[in-house]
């Protein structure tokens, strides 16, 4: 490291762990709490959706949504989150983190609530304003992934910052579970008010008003942790990393951060002039743009695997029989059991698997979790799919569940985390945000192969959809094969991304290199 670092940053990345990184991990981990419940919790609903606006009276059969309806009902959100990542990531670069982060959050507090109230009194009307209402809230879901890694790893002290960085995404897996565990509350409460024949039209349950509204209040509950949170952002300070290197104000800088750590630090003669070079160019891609090709890859293979699991997990859970055939129950007892599974498997497997990270990535490095992540999710993928018959038998299903949980355990405490972490400590501070956000999008580009791909690949072969518009895919099996050649590729471009385990972001950067040879002393006053 070099001896000309500027002291407010040198304080940063050696100070103590304080209350206000905590307070950091709080305000930013609320912003991903509620990321994970606006987009994972449509998965709860899908079915119910599709009893409720696409049956057919008189058919033997509940009603489901049309492939193309619930493809577009599934993957809007991260169409959205894709604009949300590139825009708000650029924008964090150039505005700076603090102006831009209260953005996200009224973003996500209106379109949460807007989704809930989609209006129209035909199918086509409700699904069109409900996927309207997504795609803006998945824009501003997006701007939540770079900005929060980029504050929190410039608050963060080089001992620990992956810690604190994976404990802000770890509060990912806590708005999963939330969103099943609401799910199932709710559920209940109009299981218990309603029973089957008060809102079933027919022996099979297919709903009439009363269930309209459990879809609609499941959705619009992800405004309120959102909204909780608006205060505290809008009161943290400017990152000194941004405001010293981008800015250019290394008095504001050193006032900012004396005020957080609760330490005077002094006020430096010196101003930093940093090597000037513009993104993609010759110099920046020379500098890293291997770097930015091993996290864009990473993201895009982890997130074609991880979103389908979690969007899908209800056809898996279906097609082994863990879920009863939709035909046995009405539609508020399917969304019951379809939150249920989806929060044990959250409880048991993911949630453990994010706080493994955050214990372990300082200790071990990204490189070797997202490495070992890779290998053991491609390994019990195969392991499920090679024998899937053995699995779909009822003595074995336990089995399967349990192989199954172990896939998103090693994408907690694997990839998922680390292609989040690894981005913010790599680039230099004035295009950090910037890069970020393009690796998220990437990401976000494989969540949405993963949402449309899987949606029609699952489809078996065998079972006759052609009634309700699925074409014939090649079933769960091969999907899971798929899957697991994902993950393998995903293992071999991790070697394209550098270990940042107790090296200091400038260091990370190269911008220490910089600013030895271009640092002039000034009077500041």
């Amino acid at each position: 490291m070099a001896s000309d670092q500027l002291q407010v940053l040198n304080a940063l990345d050696v100070a103590k762990t304080q209350w206000y990184h905590f307070t950091a991990i709080i305000i930013a981990g609320m912003g991903f709490f509620t990321d994970a419940y606006d987009l994972f919790c449509i998965s709860l609903v899908t079915k119910l959706l599709g009893r409720i606006y696409y049956h057919v009276e008189g058919s033997p059969k509940p009603g489901t949504l049309p492939p193309n309806v619930a493809a577009a009902v599934n993957g809007v959100a991260f169409c959205g989150t894709i604009v949300g990542q590139l825009f708000f990531g650029w924008l964090g670069d150039k505005l700076g983190r603090k102006k831009v982060y209260g953005m996200t959050l009224m973003v996500m507090v209106t379109c949460s609530v807007a989704s809930g109230l989609s209006f129209g009194h035909e199918p086509k009307a409700v699904m069109s304003t409900l996927c309207f209402f997504r795609f803006w809230l998945g824009f501003g879901i997006g701007g939540d992934y770079p900005l929060s890694a980029t504050i929190m790893s410039e608050y963060a002290n080089k001992k620990t910052r992956g810690a604190f960085i994976a404990a802000v995404f770890a509060m990912q897996g806590f708005g999963i579970m939330a969103g099943g565990i609401f799910a199932i509350i709710i559920s209940s409460v109009f299981e218990a008010k309603f029973p089957a024949p008060a809102y079933a039209d027919d022996a099979l349950g297919s709903t009439v008003s009363q269930a309209d509204f459990v879809w609609r209040i499941v959705l619009m509950v992800g405004a309120i942790p959102a909204a909780m949170t608006y205060y505290s952002r809008s009161k943290m300070p400017e990152t000194a990393r941004y405001t010293a290197l981008v800015a250019k104000d290394v008095k504001q800088a050193a006032s900012d951060m004396s005020r957080v750590l609760q330490v005077q630090i002094e006020t430096e003669q010196q101003e930093v002039e940093s090597k000037e070079f513009s993104l993609f160019s010759k110099e920046f891609m020379r500098r890293h743009g291997l770097h930015l090709l091993g996290t864009t890859s990473t993201w895009f293979l982890l997130d074609i695997a991880f979103f389908s699991q979690n969007l899908f997990q209800k056809d898996i859970y279906s097609a082994i029989g863990w879920i009863p055939p939709a035909q046995t129950m009405n539609a508020i007892q399917e969304v019951f059991k379809i939150a249920c599974a989806q929060t044990i498997i959250a409880l048991c497997s993911a949630v453990p698997g994010y706080w493994f990270t955050v214990a372990f990535i300082d200790v071990i490095g990204r490189f070797t979790i997202q490495i070992m992540g890779f290998f053991f999710m491609m390994v019990f993928m195969f392991a499920l799919a090679i024998p899937y018959n053995h699995w779909t038998h009822k003595e074995n299903r336990i089995g399967f569940v349990i192989m199954y949980s172990l896939t998103f355990f090693f994408a907690n405490f694997g990839p998922n985390a680390t292609t989040f972490i690894v981005p913010a400590e790599i680039f230099p501070a004035r295009f950090r945000s910037t890069c970020h956000g393009i690796s998220a999008a990437s990401g976000k580009v494989g969540a949405i192969v993963g949402a449309f791909g899987f949606l029609y690949l699952s489809q078996s072969p065998d079972k006759d959809k052609t009634d309700a518009g699925y074409p014939p895919g090649i079933g769960v099996r091969n999907s899971l094969i798929v899957l697991g050649v994902v993950n393998f590729l995903g293992f071999l471009f991790t070697f394209l991304v550098p270990e940042a385990k107790g090296k200091s972001l400038e260091e990370m950067s190269g911008e220490n290199e910089d600013n030895d040879n271009n640092i002039r002393t000034v009077p500041i006053v």
